[in-house]
């Protein structure tokens, strides 16, 4: 696999409401560029307050690997399998392929890293 060397640097204008959730806005890290696609690594917050029942649903992606850590706030959610689970900063979990899941609520400051294989993925309503 083809990679590049690359290095993003936070400024006031890395997030951009481009993501998946309108109730979120992410950080590209460069990560899929870089690996042509290999994979993808974003820094994803949240844009506004929590609304109940606002945050997609139930859901699961079509990824081969994902990989979250919480670097700020908080975020609670339910897991097929598992049931709720609320993760706070420094808190990390890996979602296996296919995993239904749902975010129920977050913090206002909550930020998440996501790592994903591969960088294009898609998001099927449960």
């Amino acid at each position: 696999m083809e990679q590049r060397f690359v290095v993003d640097h936070l400024t006031d204008e890395s997030f951009k409401s481009t993501g998946l959730r309108p109730y979120n806005i992410y950080r590209d890290l460069g990560v899929a560029a870089a690996t042509n696609g290999f994979a993808e690594a974003h820094v994803v917050k949240a844009a506004r307050p929590c609304e109940p029942g606002s945050t997609g649903g139930n859901h699961y992606h079509t990824v081969e690997f994902q990989f979250v850590y919480i670097l700020k706030g908080w975020q609670r959610m339910r897991i097929d399998g598992v049931g709720e689970v609320t993760v706070r900063e420094g808190s990390s979990w890996i979602q296996p392929p296919g995993i239904r899941h749902e975010v129920l609520e977050y913090s206002d400051d909550r930020e998440a890293l996501e790592i994903i294989l591969p960088a294009k993925y898609d998001t099927i309503t449960a």
